[in-house]
């Protein structure tokens, strides 16, 4: 009975503390993608999110998830087998050795966004991550969308290749 009541003491006080900084975060604060996911394009076609374009080959993910908090800028991802569909690069990240991880706040409106991590390498199976911060992300940010975009090689810079997908959270 003794150890019952210290058990539930201690789950209770990690509850409280989960509520709380629950509480101080705001429900709309954190915004988790479950799923990144490649673009869809045939070859040569722009598939544009706002005014960020797409890289103009067909891209799969095997795996990936991206979480960003907008109070604090702290933002992580991670994507596994980003590779090419197609074309004489399939099944590898062709010539794109850097990603940026992007995070577009009121994408396709007046006042779209868009806000950078630093530059990762992209390895030979299409794996990459990040963990740091990104500042001046703005207060409310409508309908967050979270995007890999080529960092290296130059010619190539800023166009999206994956997305995140399977959205919870944000506004």
């Amino acid at each position: 009975m003794k150890k019952m009541k210290k058990a539930c003491a201690v789950l209770l006080a990690v509850l409280s503390v989960s509520l709380l900084a629950s509480a101080f975060a705001g429900p709309n604060d954190i915004v988790r993608w479950n799923r990144i996911e490649g673009v869809i394009t045939a070859l040569n076609v722009d598939n544009p999110v706002g005014n960020i374009h797409s890289g103009t080959f067909p891209w799969s993910v095997g795996s990936g998830q991206a979480h960003v908090n907008l109070s604090t800028g702290h933002t992580s991802f991670q994507v596994e087998g980003l590779v090419i569909d197609g074309a004489q690069f399939s099944g590898t990240p062709g010539p794109i050795t850097m990603v940026t991880g992007t995070l577009v706040c009121d994408a396709g409106t007046p006042t779209e966004t868009a806000f950078d991590t630093p530059s990762v390498p992209l390895d030979a199976q299409g794996d990459a991550n990040f963990t740091g911060n990104i500042a001046n992300i703005p207060t409310t940010c409508g309908n967050p969308i979270f995007l890999i975009r080529i960092a290296q090689p130059a010619g190539a810079a800023g166009l999206w290749i994956a997305t995140g997908s399977d959205r919870i959270g944000g506004q």
